[in-house]
């Protein structure tokens, strides 16, 4: 039974992987059409109707992020810091994308002590369940951060179809945030397709952090229905920040392809990479405007 199991899991992995390489190979054969504008990461967007004026490319600070750290975090106290304030002041990045399961909100904080706040969009994301834990976590996260107020509070990673139902004690706890002044703007971060369509019927999300690329990669269904999605999304004046835009890693070597895609769907106001290195982060810059 073990050995059929070994192999039926094994079997899948495989299928799954050949699956993701046939379709990088298919969408590097797609022509791509000329985009409508040339466009700059660090360009001024509007996230939907909240009024949030940011960069049109966020700092990612939580690639591989689970547990408390992330590729970036693991770079290191100074590394990191140093990445954000050289994406502020050489590349024209004020959009910092953070989480408490990244571990990385004390970079964040050493870099703002060196920004003037208002100049920076703060995004954070929490994976607290129940409404008391979420109340904390704003008060911890905002010490941590060393701020008065965050810009965007997300509930992490949801699942689940009925979330708006089943977190409606977190979702008054954001919203009463929200008017005291303490966050500007709430949303959640949506893994999987029922949690998504929810998200875009829900009139209480204000900011929607999406996965999407073109290979379909660690999303929540193809990318045309998940942009059929986003457009209704859009339609409601939702902000739309775009994650998992090089899939998780699947098309880190075909870094050009990806941003054209996500700058040609048209459907988001921004969207997030973490890079690793300045020269990873320089790389990104020059890709958005070769687009």
């Amino acid at each position: 039974m073990l050995r059929r199991d070994f192999l039926r899991r094994t079997t899948r992995t495989l299928a799954a992987t050949l699956l993701t390489r046939s379709a990088i190979a298919r969408a590097a054969l797609v022509e791509p059409d000329p985009l409508p504008q040339k466009f700059h990461a660090q360009d001024e967007v509007i996230l939907g109707n909240t009024g949030i004026r940011t960069s049109r490319l966020a700092m990612g600070t939580g690639t591989i992020g689970y547990g408390g750290s992330s590729n970036q975090t693991r770079l290191g106290d100074s590394p990191l810091t140093k990445l954000l304030l050289d994406g502020y002041h050489d590349n024209g990045l004020r959009f910092f994308d953070s989480a408490d399961s990244y571990g990385s909100h004390p970079y964040v904080a050493e870099a703002l002590k060196h920004i003037p706040r208002d100049k920076v969009t703060v995004l954070t994301k929490t994976d607290t369940r129940n409404a008391a834990g979420v109340r904390a976590d704003l008060d911890r996260f905002r010490k941590e951060l060393g701020v008065d107020y965050i810009d965007i509070v997300l509930i992490h990673c949801v699942t689940e179809g009925d979330w708006t139902t089943r977190y409606r004690g977190i979702m008054d706890v954001l919203s009463e945030a929200k008017q005291k002044g303490t966050i500007r703007a709430h949303g959640v971060s949506c893994h999987s397709l029922p949690a998504l369509k929810a998200a875009a019927a829900s009139p209480w999300v204000e900011v929607d952090l999406v996965r999407l690329n073109p290979i379909g990669s660690h999303m929540d269904a193809d990318p045309a229905t998940v942009i059929s999605v986003i457009k209704q999304m859009r339609a409601q004046g939702k902000g739309i920040v775009g994650m998992k835009i090089l899939g998780q890693g699947d098309l880190r070597d075909k870094p050009a392809e990806a941003i054209r895609y996500a700058l040609g769907t048209g459907v988001l106001d921004a969207f997030t990479i973490g890079a690793e290195s300045q020269r990873e982060q320089n790389n990104l810059i020059q890709r958005v405007a070769a687009a």
